[in-house]
């Protein structure tokens, strides 16, 4: 459930529901794959075969042109045995992170990742937990149809509105003030109920915890 672009912009979601959002370089993210795919001495194809994607939707991603879902990243941090957090984050890491609501950064996705997310904490790369907000696109702008798999578990929490989790095949209907824990290496997928704002808190933890 996630999804980056290539330059720094600003771009409005189609429902005035949707506030402006700053969308992240993926250059950083894509040297940080390519570094640790050299220093594992892995090429392009063995990286990808592991993951199941493509030696040409990796190269993308790891010059950084083209936008990646985090179970994709996932994938790649598993398969470089790295964690994911190391991926997604640019900030030195501390003993305490305090990370006001006006100064979060913003990180867009688009309609084939079905969700945009927001990292709440630029955590250590060990702690093995990644918190953020998961923004499911609304029903009539979703056009995502295929479910997600990765190697962390997953505690959710629903914020604002309503969705519909599939999880191995079956849907189960949450509203705010819900929550799940769920295993990710299972099918699972966060379903627009309607074309209200839903906001997911998710929490990703590293399953050898």
């Amino acid at each position: 459930m996630i999804a980056f672009a290539n330059s720094y912009n600003l771009k409005m979601i189609g429902t005035k529901k949707w506030k402006e959002r700053i969308i992240i370089n993926l250059n950083n993210i894509g040297a940080k794959i390519k570094q640790m795919r050299l220093r594992a001495k892995k090429t392009q194809q063995q990286v990808a075969d592991e993951c199941g994607i493509s030696k040409s939707l990796l190269s993308k991603i790891e010059n950084g042109q083209t936008a990646s879902a985090i179970a994709t990243l996932s994938k790649i941090s598993e398969a470089l045995k790295v964690p994911l957090s190391w991926l997604l984050d640019d900030h030195e890491d501390r003993d305490l992170v305090l990370l006001p609501r006006n100064k979060r950064q913003f990180k867009v996705g688009d309609d084939n990742m079905g969700y945009s997310y927001e990292l709440l904490a630029n955590r250590s790369q060990f702690t093995g937990v990644e918190p953020t907000i998961v923004h499911v696109t609304p029903r009539d702008m979703n056009v995502r149809e295929e479910s997600y798999t990765h190697s962390q578990d997953e505690f959710i929490y629903v914020l604002e509105g309503a969705i519909h989790l599939r999880y191995e095949g079956k849907k189960h209907y949450m509203e705010q003030g819900d929550s799940a824990y769920f295993k990710g290496d299972k099918p699972h997928l966060f379903i627009p109920v309607n074309n209200e704002p839903a906001r997911v808190l998710t929490i990703f933890i590293d399953n050898n915890l």
